[in-house]
């Protein structure tokens, strides 16, 4: 499974690249005023310019923030036009379905997006996904990634149930039981179950879509989106950070530079 870094952070992505663990980067437009906000005086194109640089020969997706069909296909293109060039490596970041409650006339805008787009041979990331069904629609059109929010469908399943949870818990896959009913919504148990059943979908029909496990919050779901399949998993700098924590593995380090021999030591000076 590849790791994404889902950052707009330039340190946390150098960071990231450095160790030598990141297979790509997704950001979106919270992500950018965070960065942004972070920093006092800032040259945008130049910033997203070092960014492409620091991640080239990897994805880095960047988001459209317009809503319409139309407004998402000439910005996707103006992004990509301007942005490629720099490292070969911009995916255009479309959601779904970009309507606001009840504005049945742009159901489908992000997926004519989508197709537009693919056709162009400009690949799409295409997020906000909370269904498998979603999932489906946007790898017909044409998705290079799909990416089902985990972490969110696990505070849907909560809140809608009135439990009180934190977000960084851990959730588990099969779900949650309610007497002896399995939480869920509309089929979907869990966040992870969500990411599983779109990896069999996309797996049985034979869609080329990669599935990009979004909104992780803890190390156990990075695991369980790789044990469902989950071809890529895009995760938070702390997370990545977490990821290498175990209190066994600080003890047997102490224990083992407690042992080292000194002659065994001056072999490699």
């Amino acid at each position: 499974m590849k790791v994404f870094i889902d950052s707009a952070d330039l340190d946390e992505i150098k960071q990231a690249y450095e160790w030598g663990i990141a297979d790509g980067v997704t950001t979106n437009p919270s992500l950018m005023k965070k960065a942004v906000d972070k920093r006092k005086k800032i040259n945008l194109k130049q910033y997203i310019d070092q960014i492409l640089k620091i991640a080239k020969g990897t994805p880095v997706s960047l988001e459209v923030t317009e809503t319409s069909a139309q407004g998402m296909i000439t910005q996707g293109k103006k992004l990509y036009k301007l942005f490629n060039p720099v490292a070969n490596n911009v995916y255009i970041k479309i959601p779904v379905n970009p309507a606001f409650k009840n504005a049945d006339k742009t159901h489908f805008a992000g997926i004519e997006a989508i197709k537009a787009l693919s056709k162009v041979n400009i690949p799409v990331n295409c997020t906000l996904i909370f269904t498998p069904e979603q999932a489906l629609l946007a790898a017909k059109a044409g998705a290079a990634f799909v990416s089902p929010f985990a972490g969110r469908i696990d505070d849907f399943i909560q809140t809608n149930n009135k439990m009180k949870f934190n977000k960084t818990n851990y959730f588990p896959m099969e779900g949650k039981e309610k007497g002896k009913t399995t939480l869920n919504d509309n089929g979907i148990a869990s966040g992870i179950d969500l990411v599983a059943q779109c990896v069999d979908i996309l797996k049985n029909h034979g869609y080329k879509t990669e599935v990009l496990a979004a909104s992780l919050r803890n190390t156990r779901q990075v695991r369980e989106a790789a044990l469902v399949g989950a071809d890529i998993s895009t995760l938070p700098f702390s997370v990545i950070q977490d990821m290498l924590k175990h209190p066994k593995t600080y003890e047997g380090m102490k224990n083992f530079t407690k042992d080292i021999v000194p002659d065994y030591v001056k072999l490699t000076k």
